[in-house]
């Protein structure tokens, strides 16, 4: 598959954000399967985190397939969304607005190939074909809201050339507001932080981006885990850092 630069991108955006959910359920799936105390199935999927080198390379090359084929079933308009697209197009912003409009989103599901799902139902990750919307819908508007994401204001010489979580330099980075915007004016009224901290960012790759808003709500990120330090203190954090650090994709 030929991509433009922007495709190439996008493609990146996709791949974090189908691995974020697919790590973290693959790890979920091996927890569970120790405790039942059952065999392990095989699959690159049910690999432990503390495992060999090659379990996460084979869990990145599921994650790579997943990531090829639903980023080719894409309408184009969508694997070639951006900040600039959007905002020079008011029906292709409209119809890509998230939260997902449900006829625009019942409409991508459509074009999911059904090896795709089958796929991901063979491996545990979905009890049956009919949990995909629930599967999808996130992953699809995380995507959305990566690829739209507006350039960032810092001066580009501060941005760091590895995700400070995994470090991880070959991959995309995004920045993560360190005192998340939707409580910064209460972090100053409460006196949480002073004014000019609010611009703070750590540099993370989708995927430790996105884990780390699993881990607390934003106003716990504010008063608790508000610098790189002090979140690489954590021990799930750490835990994360080392597994995913493992995970290769393949170059396009």
């Amino acid at each position: 598959m030929q991509l433009s630069s922007q495709e190439q991108i996008n493609y990146c955006i996709l791949r974090d954000s189908i691995a974020d959910p697919v790590i973290a359920r693959s790890i979920g799936l091996e927890n569970k399967s120790r405790k039942k105390g059952s065999k392990k199935k095989h699959s690159p999927a049910l690999d432990s985190p503390t495992e060999s080198n090659d379990d996460a390379a084979d869990l990145a090359d599921f994650i790579d397939y997943l990531a090829t084929e639903v980023f080719a079933a894409l309408p184009l308009e969508l694997r070639d969304i951006s900040y600039a697209t959007i905002n020079n197009d008011s029906i292709l912003a409209s119809q890509y607005d998230v939260p997902l409009l449900p006829e625009t989103f019942a409409y991508l599901i459509t074009v999911i190939p059904s090896s795709v799902v089958d796929s991901l139902v063979a491996y545990s990750f979905l009890p049956s074909s009919d949990d995909i919307p629930n599967f999808l819908l996130p992953l699809l508007e995380e995507y959305i809201s990566g690829a739209v994401k507006a350039p960032h204001p810092n001066d580009p010489a501060k941005r760091a050339t590895a995700c400070e979580i995994c470090e991880r330099d070959w991959i995309p980075l995004t920045y993560h507001h360190l005192i998340p915007r939707q409580v910064q004016a209460k972090a100053i009224k409460r006196g949480w932080h002073e004014e000019w901290r609010l611009e703070s960012v750590a540099w993370l790759c989708r995927a430790c981006h996105s884990f780390v808003h699993r881990l607390a709500t934003n106003e716990e990120l504010a008063k608790q885990w508000w610098s790189i330090e002090k979140l690489m203190d954590r021990e799930d954090i750490q835990t994360w850092a080392k597994w995913v650090g493992r995970v290769r994709w393949k170059s396009k």
